[in-house]
């Protein structure tokens, strides 16, 4: 009898048994399909970075990757969503179309994004826009948040009239997600201490002996993270300091290293640092007892003699 499957002459794809079984008994087969693309990607990928390619919308995907995790056949997810560089959906152009048609939300965002960045978005952008609402989950007005104040970085930055890409934006926004930034109330609060910081920049630059330029984005991710560790210019002027004086110029990895070192120290003011290394005086060794002299001990051992008689 022959067989009713048509070759594809492709690679093949293997079930287990076992596997097989448990999909089976659930029924579900959204499950399965999600189960099979896993296996086409040889487990390498995280399943909601099959949404672009599956078609499915966040919560569908959701939901089959729920169920493979109460099967037992996926592990479960990582805490923190991949860089959109690794894995990401790659929306085509009838799944933008689509989004746009069915989605108020979506299309009023791509309106108010387009009218803020002063241009019309392309089908790619558009599909990078998608990935923040669709599969990354930002809420249309945190996403709108978000690119106002992408756009008001770069114009800082690079000077009026320069606007984000929608690659910086993306990058962003997968930030904004990994530190939980998922509403208005949670964006204005990260919006302020972003403000915060970068007032107190000035002060930091001027402790390094750089002036008063604005750092680059690369000065900027160190400074920010001294700021994080709780240091005060003052403090980044003492690491400069034994920096300069043991490379003989700013180099950042060192001084970062010394900030990392007295962080995990608990350092955090010149004062705090300064009696840290202030030398210690060398311990004593223990002082032994002192024998008497050898006279001394004659006379102490006469005179226990004659209180005995």
């Amino acid at each position: 009898m022959a067989g009713i499957l048509r070759s594809m002459g492709d690679e093949s794809v293997t079930v287990s048994g076992a596997a097989l079984r448990r999909l089976l008994e659930k029924g579900d087969g959204d499950a399965a399909l999600l189960y099979l693309a896993l296996l086409r990607h040889q487990g390498l990928v995280q399943p909601r970075s099959l949404a672009g390619e599956l078609r499915w919308e966040r919560g569908r995907i959701e939901a089959a990757e729920a169920s493979l995790r109460e099967l037992e056949l996926v592990s479960a997810p990582a805490a923190e969503l991949p860089e959109p560089a690794d894995e990401k959906p790659a929306y085509r152009q009838e799944d933008v179309t689509g989004a746009l048609a069915r989605d108020e939300q979506f299309r009023l965002l791509t309106a108010e994004v387009e009218r803020r960045l002063g241009k019309k978005l392309s089908t790619p952008d558009l599909g990078t826009l998608l990935g923040l609402y669709d599969y990354v989950g930002l809420p249309s007005d945190v996403i709108y948040l978000l690119v106002c104040h992408c756009a008001e970085r770069v114009s800082r930055r690079y000077g009026e009239g320069r606007r984000p890409t929608l690659r910086q934006i993306e990058k962003e926004g997968y930030f904004w997600a990994r530190m939980g930034i998922d509403t208005q109330t949670a964006a204005a609060e990260y919006l302020k201490r972003y403000a915060k910081r970068q007032e107190a920049l000035p002060a930091y630059m001027r402790a390094l002996q750089l002036g008063d330029r604005p750092p680059v984005a690369a000065e900027e991710k160190y400074l920010a993270a001294w700021q994080e560790w709780g240091f005060p210019p003052e403090t980044v002027a003492a690491a400069y300091e034994k920096t300069v004086m043991k490379c003989h110029e700013l180099k950042w990895p060192y001084i970062n290293g010394i900030l990392k070192k007295w962080h995990e120290a608990g350092l955090r003011t010149p004062e705090q640092v300064a009696a840290e290394d202030r030398p210690r005086p060398p311990q004593q060794p223990p002082r032994r007892e002192q024998r008497p002299p050898e006279d001394e001990m004659r006379r102490y051992v006469q005179a226990l003699r004659r209180g005995k008689e």
